[in-house]
């Protein structure tokens, strides 16, 4: 989703706000996510009590590409939680773009400055193509990164826990060069924090990310398609172009004849 890559960026500083990583060994597993079914119908209760836990197509009892069933279940919790971030990012950034606000210095070195567009799909497609390819580049590195497999970072599907971001770890065996800052924690303050309140924030970010999912869909169905979200029509501006293309022109076809 291209509004999603844009808002990543723009407010990855607060990305995995209430994941466990980086509290102490000894406290993380009060935080931990399920990965069995039972305890998936235990946090669905938590999460909704009044919906409870709903699989229609049995994912919690699949065995994705020859993999156990706890494996499959950390994928696809993963990928939940990584999907509802990026949907909190692309809601927030949605909202702030609709209503006009952007950085006040330039965009680009060559002074270019950050559009004036109100209507989000529009302001990303007046965006240089230059300009995008940074964004996916960064994007591409963000997502190598969240799959490593470390002595201290074990992969969610193979016994760790889903949603955590491994620290960005520096020397040999990291990058080249010192990282302040982490995802998670950049500030060193969830230490502070008591059990309680970690699995209560836990809760929370699994809730607003589903509604965000829901939301930004919401505004681009009803762009795309006037009318399809009444409670949206008139609130939002129509968009005429591909909603899900990343670029204005096919770059991957265009060599092939393809438009």
């Amino acid at each position: 989703m291209k509004l999603a890559l844009t808002t990543t960026l723009s407010l990855v500083a607060s990305a995995a706000a209430f994941t466990t990583h980086g509290v102490p060994k000894a406290t993380r597993s009060v935080t931990q996510i399920h990965e069995t079914k039972a305890d998936l119908e235990v946090l669905a209760k938590e999460l909704n009590p009044f919906v409870n836990f709903y699989d229609p197509l049995n994912l919690a009892e699949a065995e994705f590409w020859g993999t156990s069933n706890e494996a499959t279940i950390g994928f696809l919790r993963h990928a939940e939680i990584k999907h509802s971030r990026v949907a909190m990012f692309a809601f927030v950034g949605y909202c702030a773009h609709a209503n006009g606000f952007k950085f006040p210095w330039a965009m680009q070195m060559d002074g270019t400055p950050f559009p004036t567009e109100t209507n989000p799909p529009v302001l990303w497609d007046s965006i240089s193509d230059n300009a995008k390819w940074q964004i996916f580049a960064v994007i591409g590195f963000l997502e190598f990164w969240s799959e490593l497999s470390t002595p201290a970072n074990k992969h969610y599907m193979a016994g760790g826990r889903p949603g955590d971001y491994p620290d960005f770890t520096s020397g040999e065996d990291g990058i080249p060069h010192p990282v302040p800052f982490n995802f998670y924690d950049p500030f060193k303050t969830a230490n502070r924090m008591s059990e309680e309140k970690k699995k209560r924030r836990l809760v929370i970010e699994i809730n607003n990310g589903r509604l965000a999912m829901l939301g930004i869909m919401g505004f681009l169905a009803e762009q795309v398609t006037p009318g399809s979200v009444p409670l949206l029509t008139g609130f939002v501006q129509p968009y005429s172009g591909e909603v899900m293309a990343p670029f204005t022109t096919n770059v991957i076809g265009t060599p092939f004849g393809l438009n």
